[in-house]
């Protein structure tokens, strides 16, 4: 089954589309995209991360969409022991300190 074909069409999951097609703004977004699929073949399910993602959404439906999804990649990750939140939260910092344009 292609990635798409397991996402959520409507509802709070439903990634953004237009004509049909993923829309990502940024860069980051479509790698984040990529990787998570990976991360649902080998470190957790997506039924998994989609459940985070639900949530994720309904916390704060104002927060953007692929926010959100980077914060249900972190729970998933977290829920299944593959990274502790303080190396997550460790890296993050690492990364947002790196100067504009160093995202890739």
């Amino acid at each position: 089954m292609s990635a798409e074909a397991m996402l959520d069409v409507d509802g709070p999951a439903a990634p953004p589309r237009s004509n049909g097609e993923l829309v990502f703004a940024a860069p980051w977004q479509r790698r984040l995209f990529g990787v998570t699929m990976v991360l649902t073949q080998r470190i957790f399910g997506y039924e998994d991360f989609r459940q985070h993602l639900i949530e994720r959404v309904r916390e704060n439906p104002e927060r953007d969409y692929w926010e959100s999804w980077a914060l249900a990649v972190e729970d998933a990750l977290a829920g299944a022991c593959a990274l502790d939140r303080g190396t997550l939260d460790e890296r993050h910092r690492a990364f947002l300190a790196r100067p504009h344009g160093h995202d890739h």
